[in-house]
């Protein structure tokens, strides 16, 4: 593979990281959920994704992955942090 290959693999990957997240977050709802797997696995996905934009970024030398991956996946771990802080302040 070349690396204008890698580089819109790479992007995809960073987009892809935003849905599951997403679907993640929607699939595993309920009162018996483990709250702490989902912030986790946000944060990682969040990175992950942060990652591969940059990665995408420096193989294409364009900047769209860049932008949606970097907003998309800092909305992620925005809300990621958040439900942590929510977590950390309702707990006795």
């Amino acid at each position: 593979m070349n690396k204008q290959g890698v580089g819109r693999w790479c992007g995809i990957g960073s987009l892809l990281c935003i849905v599951l997240y997403v679907i993640s977050f929607f699939v595993m709802r309920g009162p018996d959920v483990d709250i702490y797997l989902i912030i986790s696995l946000g944060g990682v996905l969040s990175l992950l994704g942060i990652v591969l934009a940059i990665v995408s970024t420096v193989l294409l030398k364009r900047f769209v992955y860049l932008v949606i991956g970097l907003l998309g996946n800092g909305a992620v771990l925005a809300c990621s942090f958040l439900l942590l802080l929510a977590m950390g302040i309702s707990e006795p």
